[in-house]
Formats: structure tokens, sequence, C-alpha cells
């Protein structure tokens, strides 16, 4: 069921680049998500699309997300191993007593993590916030 009346779910969300050759290598080859064949700046991640912007193009000035887009995984150790591997750097690991993530930034700067819920969603307001210092 919907939370809005009108509103289904989250179709996109829009990462600023300003090479998007990088970019794509980035998240098609590093992360390993499937891009679109109708649009093939667009990446899948099993629920959202990600899809790459450069607003430069548009005159606007760039700015990396510096929210965060969480990106689900079985195992945050298993995947931040498997990303070291192929030399992304991460900014540090946090265990929220409901859930483990690991952050790190894309090419651009965007800030990326690593997620796991491992409690149900009724302990999360119990806990402080995610984010480690200095992110």
């Amino acid at each position: 069921m919907s939370a809005s009346p009108f509103i289904e779910r989250t179709d996109f969300v829009t990462i600023p680049t300003r090479d998007v050759g990088r970019a794509k290598a980035f998240y098609n080859g590093i992360l390993e998500l499937p891009s679109k064949s109708e649009s093939p700046d667009e990446f899948e991640t099993g629920n959202l699309t990600l899809g790459l912007w450069v607003p430069e193009a548009e005159g606007l000035p760039f700015q990396p997300t510096t929210a965060g887009i969480a990106l689900r995984v079985r195992d945050v150790h298993e995947a931040r191993a498997r990303l070291e591997a192929a030399g992304v750097r991460f900014e540090g690991t946090e265990d929220t007593g409901v859930c483990h993530m690991a952050f790190f930034h894309d090419p651009d700067g965007n800030l990326l993590i690593l997620h796991h819920r491992y409690a149900p969603r009724q302990q999360a307001a119990k806990h402080s916030s995610p984010r480690p210092e200095g992110l």
C-alpha cells in the first residue's frame, strides 16, 4: 500500500557527475550495477534507478550528493572487502544496533553507503544518528 493517495513509489535518484565516462565505469564496472539499454546513463539497483546527471551542462553548479544513498547488500564486510580490492576507499563503518553500514564516495564525491538491516525497524528510533564523524 502506498503512503500517499497519489504517489506510488520513488522511481529514480539523480547522481551528479562531471565525467559521465568515469561515472559509468564506476557504477557499472566497480559496483557492477546493470545499465538500462534504453538509457545507458542509468543504473538499476533492484528497486531504484540511479541516473547520471551533468548539472554544469545545464548551467548549474556541480555539487556532489552529501546526504548519502544507501545500497542494500547481504553482508557489509564482504561487500566492502570486494570494493576495497577494486580500489574503493572507505570513510568508516558503523553498527547502529539495527544495521551495519560502510561509507564511501564515488569518483565525483557523492556519498554512498553499503547497508544491511539486521533488526526490526522499530528498534531504529532507539539509536543515534548513523553517520560517522566528519561525513
